[in-house]
């Protein structure tokens, strides 16, 4: 279980209650990175970006356990990483999230795949608009 100390006591990230456990993020992180590297629009853009795919990939997966199971394993800043992406456009954000939904659907219990989604719509919504407005854009809600 997915317990961190907390000065106001010890915290439970939200995928505990849904049956996430660091398995469950590892074959979503891989699973979804495998497909999108095979992707024809989003393959270019990660294939160009990533030099370490294993090193990229348990980066990934601090992330998600850092989200959904609030272990604080991941140090870093998505926002800063994507700005420095070359390619990564707002129409590429709807293909990346119809794949991670696929993927979700297909690799983890419903109501866990039901949490990835809501996680990843939110911070892709997030990321969007932060680099829209890093390049003085302002692209409509998605919601």
């Amino acid at each position: 279980m997915s317990i961190v100390d907390h000065p106001r006591g010890p915290r439970i990230g939200p995928g505990v209650a849904v049956g996430i456990t660091e398995g469950v993020i590892r074959t979503q992180v891989h699973t979804f990175y495998g497909r999108v590297r095979e992707d024809p629009v989003l393959g270019p853009i990660f294939n160009g970006a990533v030099d370490d795919w294993d090193e990229h990939l348990a980066k990934l997966c601090d992330f998600w356990s850092s989200v959904l199971l609030v272990t604080g394993r991941f140090k870093g800043s998505p926002m800063a990483a994507h700005a420095r992406t070359p390619g990564i456009e707002t129409e590429h954000f709807p293909r990346w999230l119809e794949i991670w939904r696929d993927t979700a659907r297909s690799v983890c219990r419903p109501e866990a795949a039901d949490l990835f989604i809501a996680k990843a719509e939110m911070i892709g919504e997030s990321l969007k608009l932060g680099l829209a407005a890093g390049r003085g854009e302002i692209p409509p809600l998605t919601r």
